[in-house]
């Protein structure tokens, strides 16, 4: 049985790095703002069809609102263009926000 090729990315947000006294956060960051702005900006940089060939196992898959820590997965294949797409990523809603990729893994592999 062949299983899927994943990876499996860990990524820091700033929020607004150009601010210099943090206040308050401007935006909740979620699974679904995060997605959503980086499946934005697949289709702005690879088009429809980078965007289709991506979101078969693109998926956010861990997000923490107070650290700013994501989970990210994607295919071997396209794990490269969702890394520069998230690399474009330049707000999420009317925040400023930068994506830092803090480590790249293979398939996390149960013992049984």
């Amino acid at each position: 049985m062949v299983g899927f090729k994943n990876r499996y990315m860990v990524v820091e947000v700033f929020l607004d790095p150009n601010k210099e006294l943090p206040v308050d956060d401007p935006v909740i960051l979620t699974q679904f703002n995060v997605s959503k702005a980086i499946r934005d900006s697949i289709l702005v940089n690879f088009g429809e069809c980078g965007l289709a060939s991506s979101l078969g196992s693109f998926q956010v898959k861990y997000v923490n609102p107070i650290t700013k820590l994501c989970i990210i997965r994607a295919s071997r294949e396209d794990c490269q263009k969702v890394w520069s797409a998230m690399t474009m990523v330049r707000s999420i809603g009317n925040c400023l926000v930068l994506f830092n990729v803090l480590d790249l893994s293979g398939p996390v592999r149960m013992l049984h």
